[in-house]
């Protein structure tokens, strides 16, 4: 593996992140620490940016007395306990960052963050989550699902997202080198931007989990309770199997979901972090009806040993090893279609052909140690090693 120690690197870095909040910690927020980590240890600390924050300020965060440069978004009322609803400003607050005294900028992008301004003499690298879902292939979904736009504003929103899709695209140009959480999302930024970009799985905390318990009868889900999660999905098929499921997650559909389950099937909102991995280490297979970007959870159930039983698309063809596709020490299922008689098959046959009993836990967690933090941290090392070595 190259180093960086073995270049003239940058001694000035901005780490530009969309918000730093105690309210929306997930996937994201776990690589900008992985990063902040490894160019601490192997370079400088780098200096943060974000629209707006509020971690600093608290002793359990690992932000704890850092200093995080914000935008205009910080200032306003509200504007640290909702900032995506001042989405048509948030182009314009990213721009007036100034990063004019950084040689390397990094990004971690799921909105706004890649647009920042740079000179040509800096190097901007983004590491892209995903193109804004709701404003691009997601948008109808979302506003169905409005409540703006039950108050008639959905020709208004809709307008806003245009514009904002104008910017996004445009914005994409200014990155230098883009980097993309899946190969799904590196589609979609083809799709949407016309760049190419390369692949680094995300870090997932695979160490958290124990793979050698004993299995459980149950089935499990965990996820954000909304709609293009199709929960509703894996309720109604595991309603017919009449088999057993819980759903853990929070989210706007919780009680629609729970009107809809048969008695087979618990839904118990949030749960402790322990709780959860407990449940992951002991489930039958872990399900999942959604598509996803890269998917953080299936990751964690495969870390857990675990199989998987998915809607086969988006970042799930990255990450699973589907068993009817001939492959090698498989970790799950794919089904074809996100509809209910694909998944009652996928399931049936799981259960018919005691796939089950046939899946390796060791194995499986083998194969979701390569999207390790470690792992993470070598891949991206190396492509920045890569980026400063053909810097003019």
């Amino acid at each position: 593996m190259v180093t960086l120690n073995a270049l003239e690197v940058p001694q000035s870095i901005a780490l530009v992140h969309e918000w730093f909040s105690p309210t929306s910690v997930g996937g994201a927020e776990n690589v900008v620490v992985a990063i902040d980590e490894l160019l601490s240890k192997k370079i400088c600390k780098p200096n943060l940016f974000a629209l707006i924050e509020d971690e600093s300020h608290r002793s359990e965060s690992w932000l704890f007395g850092r200093s995080i440069q914000t935008s205009i978004i910080q200032k306003f009322p509200y504007g640290k306990s909702h900032v995506q609803s001042f989405l048509p400003l948030l182009p314009f607050a990213v721009e007036q960052l100034d990063l004019t005294n950084f040689q390397l900028i990094i990004s971690s992008s799921h909105l706004v963050a890649k647009g920042v301004l740079t000179s040509p003499d800096q190097i901007h690298v983004s590491y892209v989550h995903t193109p804004a879902r709701y404003a691009w292939d997601q948008m109808n979904i979302y506003l169905r699902n409005s409540k703006l736009s039950r108050y008639g504003l959905e020709p208004l929103i809709r307008w806003q997202l245009h514009k904002f899709r104008q910017w996004d695209q445009l914005s994409s140009s200014r990155i230098d080198h883009i980097l993309a959480n899946s190969s799904f999302t590196a589609k979609r930024i083809f799709k949407y931007w016309r760049r190419k970009s390369e692949i680094v799985y995300p870090p997932v905390s695979v160490e958290n989990f124990q793979w050698n318990k004993p299995r459980d009868d149950y089935y499990l889900c965990v996820c954000r309770l909304v709609p293009n999660k199709r929960v509703d999905l894996l309720i109604r098929a595991f309603n017919q199997l009449n088999l057993p499921l819980i759903v853990i997650g929070d989210g706007v559909q919780k009680n629609f979901l729970k009107s809809i389950a048969a008695p087979n099937v618990k839904i118990l909102g949030y749960q402790s972090r322990k709780n959860v991995c407990s449940l992951m280490e002991r489930c039958r297979a872990f399900v999942y009806a959604g598509i996803e970007d890269f998917g953080i959870a299936p990751v964690e159930a495969m870390a857990a040993g675990a199989p998987v039983i998915a809607y086969g698309q988006g970042g799930l063809l990255d990450t699973v090893k589907c068993a009817n596709e001939g492959n090698a020490s498989p970790t799950g299922v794919l089904f074809r279609s996100q509809n209910i008689s694909s998944l009652i098959d996928a399931v049936t046959w799981f259960e018919e052909s005691k796939l089950s009993k046939n899946f390796n836990s060791e194995s499986i967690r083998l194969w979701a140690n390569k999207f390790s933090k470690q792992a993470f941290q070598s891949r991206f090392e190396d492509v920045l090693y890569k980026i400063m070595s053909h810097k003019k």
